[in-house]
Formats: structure tokens, C-alpha cells, sequence
């Protein structure tokens, strides 16, 4: 009988490997996210893989120094192959500001808040 989880080029399958390892493993950027996860749910937000990935891209930005409007956070996000559109993002950015993830400058960028900054270096 065929078994899709088996190896078909005749030789065994390590034990304790399973289809999707390595490469492809999830378990990795869910560790990485895990921070984000605490910090919304501190907040009182629920998850979701559009505010994990808007909070990433401010994160990133704000540890290379840079600021970041819609559409800088929009681009960042598609330059990943993340497909959003630009109105999902803004909608995400200015739940998060509401909530008080998030600030909205002066000159119309977003930064982190620097208890949530904080919060996600541990400090």
C-alpha cells in the first residue's frame, strides 16, 4: 500500500523527521514571532499574521534607524512576498496606534511605542 510520508527513491525516512522539515519548518518564525504574540496580547489584541508582520517591519526599521509611513510599511511587506493591500495595512496601523502599539509621528510615519520597544527587547 502507498504511503505518502515515505520516502520513494527506496531508502528510509530518519525516525522523528516529518514532511516539511528544514527549509520549510514554521517552528522557527513562530519562536521569532513569539515575542510580538506576548506583546499584543499584553495590549489586549488578538494575533493575526497581518499585525505580526506590520510590528515585524516597524521592528526592523526601527532597529536600522529608519522611519516608516503606509506605504514604506506597505512596500517592506510586499517586498517579502507578503501579498496585503495597502488599505489592510493602513487599517492595521491605525488599530495599533489606537490600541497604543504603535505611534504616529509628526511626519506622518509609524514607530513603536518605546514601552512596547521595550517590551520586545526584553527590557
Amino acid at each position: 500500500m502507498y504511503n505518502s510520508q515515505l520516502p520513494t527513491d527506496g531508502s528510509i525516512a530518519p525516525m522523528g523527521t516529518s514532511i516539511g522539515a528544514g527549509v520549510f519548518d514554521q517552528r522557527t518564525d513562530r519562536h521569532g514571532n513569539e515575542r510580538i504574540r506576548v506583546l499584543l496580547k499584553s495590549f489586549g489584541l488578538r494575533t493575526s499574521l497581518i499585525r505580526l508582520k506590520v510590528i515585524d517591519a516597524l521592528l526592523s526599521a526601527a532597529e536600522q534607524e529608519r522611519s516608516l509611513g503606509v506605504r514604506g510599511v506597505h512596500s517592506q511587506l510586499l517586498d517579502l512576498d507578503i501579498p496585503l493591500s495597502f488599505l489592510s495595512v493602513r487599517e492595521v496601523l491605525k488599530r495599533l496606534c489606537s490600541e497604543g502599539v504603535i505611534n504616529l509621528n509628526p511626519d506622518k510615519s509609524y514607530s513603536l511605542n518605546p514601552q512596547a520597544f521595550a517590551a520586545l527587547h526584553g527590557e
